[in-house]
């Protein structure tokens, strides 16, 4: 992996991470079509560059956190069910790079976001709407993300959703949930692969936080003004499209890498 193909994974995670989209499955097509084969270092650049993208939302919403324990209650209870998801590893880890996974989960999901704002009209805050219940029913709900082309953002706001929270309130909520989240995940990551970086390695991985970290910034803000007014619906066509999109080049035959 050369530095700009570091820099372009990067920019594509810190767009995709807060958005209902899927960054993982995001960052996935990026890597077929730049040619990248799919090792265990650059499944590991894919995981670990998200704890960039993470701190930009500690840094936005840095006031929210020291408000006092009521959320950070409420995040640990939404992360209980996270140990199901570690059982899964292996199982997920294998499909990190298949691109088929991939645009199925996308048509998938972006069908069920055509509907989401029709089946779901909630009007309750995080202080005063959010139950421990419902904070572990949004946690159940964050597992499935874990097959890629899911979207840990969407799962979550639509789990969010789903427990009568308002869109905002449910996207903020997903924002807060990602932090303890991708910060277990990315640790693990880190852990199991550190000893085989080298300089190289840690330098891409690196880039790769700063860029995320700087792009998500822009990202979060610009997607809570834009789902405010607009909803999920142009999520869920922009899902189908590239989804089938994909589907169809893989059915011609057609090597991604090549394009």
């Amino acid at each position: 992996m050369t530095y700009w193909q570091a820099i372009l994974i990067a920019i594509v995670e810190g767009i995709t991470e807060f958005l209902p989209v899927s960054s993982t499955g995001h960052m996935i097509i990026t890597q077929h079509l730049l040619g990248i084969p799919s090792t265990d270092f650059i499944k590991a650049f894919t995981i670990n560059i998200q704890f960039g993208a993470i701190l930009s939302v500690i840094v936005l919403y840095w006031k929210r956190f020291f408000q006092g324990l009521s959320l950070y209650y409420k995040l640990f209870v939404a992360c209980l069910p996270l140990g199901i998801a570690y059982i899964l590893e292996k199982q997920v880890d294998a499909m990190l790079g298949s691109v088929l996974i991939v645009a199925v989960s996308l048509v998938v999901g972006g069908v069920f976001l055509l509907f989401a704002d029709k089946w779901f009209k909630g009007d309750q805050d995080i202080e005063k709407g959010l139950t421990y219940r419902k904070s572990f029913v949004i946690g159940l709900i964050q597992i499935i993300s874990i097959i890629p082309g899911v979207s840990r953002s969407g799962a979550t706001i639509i789990g969010g959703m789903s427990q009568k929270l308002t869109r905002k309130a449910a996207a903020e909520f997903s924002f807060f949930l990602a932090v303890p989240t991708m910060f277990a995940a990315t640790a693990l990551k880190l852990l199991e692969n550190y000893k085989t970086f080298g300089p190289e390695d840690i330098k891409l991985l690196a880039i790769g936080n700063v860029v995320s970290f700087l792009v998500a910034m822009i990202a979060i803000k610009t997607f809570i003004n834009f789902l405010m007014k607009h909803g999920f619906r142009v999520f869920g066509w922009y899902r189908i499209f590239v989804g089938l999109i994909i589907l169809i080049l893989l059915a011609c035959g057609i090597d991604l890498s090549l394009l």
